[in-house]
């Protein structure tokens, strides 16, 4: 039974969620506060992180902060803020999505259960066969653990991440719409916007360059188009 944590100080919108978790088959721990999650998911290792943004002892943003420091575990944000920033700034650090309220119950469980299948193999640490590996520039691509490493160095990506990137790869030089990387990179399209996508592009570029000697940034914007892969600065 796959394990959720769930922080969330509203109790009502806490026993809401417990009910739609619970009833789809998932364990789940409640907590209302950062610090208290810090201590499960240390304890316990959860499967799942269900973060809200206003918690009474630190944000939501700043828990995801902490929680990278020591755990790779899916995040989604509650956020009752729907600008842009708060978006970006959620996924930039780490997160792998976010729901904003009000929300559907079983759109915060469709979505946690999307994100754990989309995670569940990149967990994985076993080393792959030689012909599993495949070479994009400076960019290699192991299909079996799905990594990607950037000039050696390994790029710590969330779901959405990684297979953005892959598809980029798969054919450096093309340029994919924002339609055709949604189709690639989500397992329903329909539920995901354009500006999605170039929130996850953005976060994406920011860790390449963070790799990357000169900073360079191989994915460039083909304006009214797409993004395409650049075969040289790759």
């Amino acid at each position: 039974m796959p394990h959720v944590l769930l922080v969330e100080d509203e109790a009502s919108i806490a026993d809401t969620l417990i009910y739609a978790l619970e009833t789809e088959h998932f364990e789940v721990t409640h907590s209302s506060t950062a610090g208290g999650a810090l201590s499960v998911l240390k304890d316990k290792h959860p499967d799942f992180a269900i973060l809200d943004v206003g918690l009474p002892d630190m944000s939501g943003f700043d828990l995801c902060m902490e929680i990278r420091k020591f755990s790779a575990v899916p995040v989604l944000f509650l956020t009752a803020r729907d600008s842009e920033i708060d978006r970006i700034l959620g996924l930039e650090l780490g997160g792998d999505d976010y729901v904003t309220k009000p929300f559907s119950p079983r759109e915060v469980v469709a979505r946690v259960r999307a994100i754990m299948r989309r995670s569940a193999a990149k967990r994985s640490h076993e080393t792959a066969p030689a012909d599993a590996t495949t070479t994009t520039g400076n960019l290699v691509h192991n299909k079996d653990a799905m990594t990607i490493l950037c000039h050696g160095g390994l790029l710590n990506l969330t779901a959405h991440e990684y297979k953005l990137l892959v598809a980029l790869m798969s054919q450096p030089g093309r340029i994919f719409t924002r339609e055709q990387l949604l189709e690639k990179a989500w397992d329903d399209p329909g539920s995901a916007m354009d500006r999605t996508v170039d929130a996850h592009i953005k976060s994406l570029r920011s860790k390449l360059r963070e790799l990357t000697p000169n900073g360079d940034d191989p994915i460039e914007t083909r304006r009214g188009l797409g993004y395409t892969l650049s075969p040289d600065l790759a």
